[in-house]
């Protein structure tokens, strides 16, 4: 593997952590730092915004540790992981992993433009070269993927976070969705859209009718 950056937004060329071996990507939000850090602390929900993992099991085994399971579509591994939560300074914190190829994921948050940028490093140093060559089909290819989903979804919360019920739908209903159920439901409600403005259309049309 080799070192990468993947842009959401504007990015440099060094590894934001201490890493010869990571993939990382940066993402502006239209939050405060403070709000968009205690938005991501919600683990399960952060992760499963990841539109190439099909969760199996997410559940938490003690205080800032958790068990999970899934389908990981961007390499096509099956993934079983123990994962335990660090804190970092500021507002950041680091996601440690007890099986795979990956050491741990770090996410970082910082004032920009206006409102806050998440950088999000998936460091595989841990492991040898050699093992890591030859284990290269491991790697996480969903990184710039949910990065995208990220900001959408950052997105979203900042339009849609004031209507009563939703944080509680988005929560409870639509991240626990499989990613494939999410685009369904999408297109289900775009779908409904049109054809209640093309309902107006033809009301329209009937009333301007019966006027003449």
């Amino acid at each position: 593997m080799s070192e990468t950056g993947a842009v959401i937004e504007a990015t440099s060329d060094a590894s934001p952590v201490a890493s010869s071996d990571a993939a990382w990507i940066e993402i502006a939000a239209p939050l405060p730092v403070a709000r968009l850090a205690a938005e991501c602390r919600d683990l399960e929900a952060l992760y499963r915004i990841n539109p190439y993992l099909y969760f199996k099991t997410w559940r938490r085994t003690g205080p800032g540790t958790f068990h999970a399971e899934f389908r990981n579509e961007s390499n096509q591994q099956d993934v079983v992981l123990d994962l335990r939560v660090h804190d970092a300074p500021g507002h950041g914190f680091t996601v440690e992993y007890a099986q795979g190829l990956k050491r741990r994921t770090v996410f970082a948050f910082e004032p920009f433009d206006g409102g806050s940028r998440l950088t999000i490093t998936d460091d595989y140093e841990g492991a040898p070269a050699e093992e890591r060559e030859r284990r290269a089909e491991e790697v996480d290819k969903s990184l710039p993927a949910w990065g995208a989903a990220l900001r959408v979804y950052f997105l979203r919360l900042k339009r849609w976070s004031w209507l009563p019920g939703w944080r509680g739908y988005t929560r409870r209903l639509w991240i626990p969705m499989k990613p494939s159920a999410r685009r369904i439901v999408w297109l289900l409600y775009l779908i409904t859209v049109v054809e209640f403005f093309f309902f107006l259309f033809v009301l329209l049309i009937y009333l301007l009718e019966q006027h003449r």
